[in-house]
């Protein structure tokens, strides 16, 4: 009969331990011996409870899976007592097909980790996460009151109130003046529409049309309290942006290499309903960034570098060694399959993140620049070639490539064609209009009576 052959592994992690994350409990495997096995619960004294017995078992390092919210907690009592933590991706610490428990969960995770096979997720720095926390209860808060307004515009509709055809936007200065009106009792049509505001494209006589109302007072009244609810969702936004900036002051503060710089104002840059309004965002990031202004960059907006800023932070840029680490992180960057010299797919993976998503949103904007620039003609490439969404992901990716080299190298951003804003594209038009009309009348310096002065 033959011997059984075995094959052994290097140990990479001597003192590792793994832990099987879950809601009511958590388990710990220090081995893969049933007495190397523990369970424990979820309050504070259980957690330090754990990290006594892992001290007490000479344990080093551990790993354990990024399930939902509830690694938290044990992740900052495991960092305070000393222990190398590595978070991991639940997809890499699948196990075997086979009888799935928690022991065997911690066991396998355990044992991975012992030979070095299980690599740590990105993590922010403190700082950083707590400026994440109020940037995406933000984020949360806007989305809550855009889904408020569309219930506004249902009961408008459904008031025979059209306002969302003579207005761009039914919570603007002028939307929300008539339906403040109109929920105080207001039903005179003229009356209504002298509300409007002086910007708003349609006059007021189309705007009167638009406002018989039928007089239902069960969607008057549903429609009062969607109203309150803008209101109170609006409220609890500006206490969120003071809480930004309380943060974002103090990062700065607290630091020598980000408060000693300085930027001018861009007041040509457009600013989104949805930034906060009390916060320079050009100086904060360029301050936080230590002297890369990242807004040279069309297409990047006050909200996308905001998103930059409390996702990633500049510390966390810096952890990538390279722009292509960042990109596939970001998972922007192409998934090469090959096998035997051939390439199989090469498809960008799923799956999405909100830094992603700004840079998609900025990729996007760029796309719709009618000017052309370096950027919008490598969009305006790939759009023709492959499609406009894999155009977005392609520009995403190079404009991740550029604030990688901005940040980490300090490569400054140079638009050799230059990007002109707004008020200097109507300033430029004039002008070439003004020339046309010369070369047109065949007009002179005397016809036109201008003297050098």
């Amino acid at each position: 009969m033959m011997e059984q052959d075995s094959i052994s592994m290097e140990i990479i992690n001597p003192n590792a331990a793994g832990i099987d994350i879950g809601s009511r409990s958590h388990w710990v495997a220090i081995g893969q011996q049933e007495q190397d096995i523990r369970e424990y619960g979820v309050y504070n004294e259980d957690l330090f409870a754990m990290a006594d017995w892992l001290l007490e078992k000479n344990i080093k390092t551990i790993a354990m899976e990024s399930t939902g919210t509830y690694w938290q907690n044990l992740y900052a009592v495991l960092i305070s007592k000393g222990f190398a933590v590595i978070l991991c991706n639940g997809k890499f610490t699948k196990n075997i097909k086979g009888k799935k428990t928690d022991v065997k969960d911690c066991q396998w995770i355990q044992k991975l980790h012992s030979l070095g096979l299980l690599t740590s997720s990105f993590l922010p720095d403190e700082k950083t996460e707590q400026l994440r926390t109020y940037c995406r209860h933000r984020a949360n808060l806007i989305h809550s009151s855009a889904s408020t307004s569309k219930k506004m515009q249902k009961y408008l509709r459904l008031l025979n109130l059209r306002l969302d055809v003579v207005v761009k936007d039914v919570c603007g200065l002028t939307g929300l003046a008539i339906i403040r009106a109109v929920c105080n009792g207001e039903t005179n049509p003229q009356k209504l529409a002298a509300l409007r505001h002086g910007n708003c494209i349609k006059s007021e006589h189309e705007i009167a049309k638009a406002l018989h109302s039928n007089g239902r007072k069960d969607y008057l009244f549903a429609l009062q309290q969607e109203l309150d609810t803008y209101d109170y969702l609006k409220d609890k936004i500006a206490l969120c942006d003071i809480e930004i900036q309380t943060k974002l002051n103090e990062i700065i503060a607290n630091d020598e290499n980000k408060k000693q710089h300085y930027i001018d104002a861009k007041p040509h840059k457009r600013i989104n309903k949805n930034t906060p309004k009390d916060i320079d965002l050009n100086l904060k990031s360029y301050q936080m960034f230590e002297g890369t202004d990242l807004l040279a960059i069309e297409g990047m907006s006050y909200s996308s570098v905001l998103t930059l800023m409390s996702e990633i932070g500049m510390e966390g840029i810096k952890k990538f060694p390279s722009a292509k680490h960042f990109t596939s992180w970001l998972r922007l960057a192409p998934n090469n399959k090959i096998s035997g010299g051939k390439i199989l797919s090469s498809r960008v993976p799923r799956g999405s993140n909100r830094l992603k998503i700004a840079l998609r949103n900025a990729a996007n904007a760029i796309g719709n620049l009618k000017d052309p620039t370096p950027l919008r003609d490598f969009f305006q490439r790939i759009n023709f070639r492959k499609g406009r969404v894999s155009a977005i992901s392609a520009t995403a990716r190079k404009l991740a490539v550029i604030i990688w080299n901005m940040v980490v190298k300090g490569v400054s951003y140079i638009n050799p064609e230059g990007y002109l804003f707004l008020d200097q594209k109507r300033k430029l038009g004039i002008v070439k209009r003004i020339k046309k009309q010369i070369d047109k009348f065949e007009l002179t310096i005397e016809d036109l009576n201008i003297t050098n002065s």
